[in-house]
């Protein structure tokens, strides 16, 4: 805006301003929310690759509590969780699933969870097989200067060929139990949060895997 008078920009009226303000507020009110999803991968043709070698192809599908027992199955997951508070979203977020493909044969999936860690959400995928064994440990987020550590491939190899089966055996809210999960050695041992978080995170997504997944095509665990 320009001043008539001498050709100077002419100072903004605080009513304008204000009034701008209002309404643009009132126009992000009237959009649409955009659809909550709990974890995705960022690159999925690229990462699906790397996570599953061999797979040709993947479908993604989505599940939630919403759409399978709402909270009576919420409370049955948090319970086999050893009571471990919340699952990261609401009953009517729905979890995304990457079903992995060699040519048409489904051979395994990809699946990922939020976890409450020390500085923030960490994001940890698995990649299992169509008998629920992990194949694959990938950590797509995590903050901190130990970061580097959980990420390291020593780390999540100690996580390959392992099932529920192993975790049901751990518990992972009081960090005591037997087997394999409880051999796996913590690479930061001043970040002991982010730990249990993924051993949490872990043992969270092979039950939710089970519940929502392998039970439903009658290969429950």
């Amino acid at each position: 805006m320009t001043s008539a008078a001498n050709g100077k920009p002419a100072p903004f009226s605080g009513r304008f301003v204000i009034g701008t303000v209002l309404l643009l507020l009132l126009h992000l009110e009237a959009l649409p929310a955009p659809a909550a999803v709990n974890c995705e991968l960022n690159y999925p043709s690229r990462d699906v690759a790397r996570l599953f070698p061999g797979s040709t192809g993947f479908k993604t599908s989505y599940f939630s509590f919403g759409q399978r027992g709402g909270a009576p199955l919420l409370r049955k997951v948090e319970a086999r969780l050893g009571g471990a508070p919340a699952l990261y979203a609401p009953l009517d977020v729905p979890y995304t699933l990457y079903e992995i493909y060699q040519g048409d044969k489904k051979i395994g999936y990809i699946h990922g969870v939020n976890q409450k860690g020390q500085f923030g959400v960490i994001e940890s995928f698995v990649s299992l097989d169509l008998k629920g064994t992990i194949k694959a440990f990938y950590i797509q987020r995590i903050a901190g200067q130990w970061a580097r550590k959980f990420t390291s491939p020593q780390f999540g190899r100690q996580f390959l060929e392992l099932g529920l089966k192993d975790f049901q055996r751990y518990d992972t809210v009081s960090g005591k139990g037997t087997g394999k999960v409880a051999a796996i050695g913590n690479p930061a041992p001043e970040a002991a949060t982010d730990f249990y978080g993924l051993l949490r995170a872990v043992k969270k997504n092979l039950v939710l895997m089970d519940e929502f997944v392998y039970s439903a095509e009658g290969g429950r665990q």
